[in-house]
């Protein structure tokens, strides 16, 4: 199962995101893209942090209360962030998960974000794994 590598079960059309963005524009790309968060990148695409519905919904709710959206992307980031690198086993990465570690892991190479990687991945993969193991006769 080590073999099984995060290359090839990754999201590689992730939402990236700025931090000088709008909160509310960050939000409505979460939305319209239906991610549970996104990496924040700079002008060479290098990975700065994190923004989750998470981190959005804190934000929001006190926005509501007086109808102001005036935050960034980098006021509710997180930052630093944990990432992984495509050719990190899928096993490795299912263990790292199963403690309070983010559910979404930014995909970079070469110092750049070529994708993201979230539990639902994970799972698919170690799932395909697992009918393998019981499509092959003992």
């Amino acid at each position: 199962m080590d073999s099984i590598k995060i290359k090839d079960h990754m999201d590689r059309r992730p939402v990236l995101l700025t931090k000088n963005m709008s909160l509310a524009i960050a939000v409505e790309q979460l939305l319209t893209h239906n991610k549970s968060g996104a990496p924040v990148v700079d002008a060479k695409g290098e990975l700065v942090g994190f923004l989750s519905q998470q981190d959005c919904l804190a934000v929001m709710l006190k926005s509501s209360y007086h109808c102001d959206m005036t935050s960034t992307v980098e006021d509710c980031m997180k930052s630093p962030v944990l990432s992984v690198a495509p050719d990190d086993s899928i096993l490795q990465l299912a263990e790292q998960m199963l403690g309070a570690k983010p559910k979404i892991y930014p995909v970079i190479s070469s110092g750049k974000v070529i994708g993201t990687i979230n539990r639902t991945n994970v799972l698919n993969a170690m799932n395909t794994y697992m009918q393998q193991c019981y499509l092959t006769p003992a």
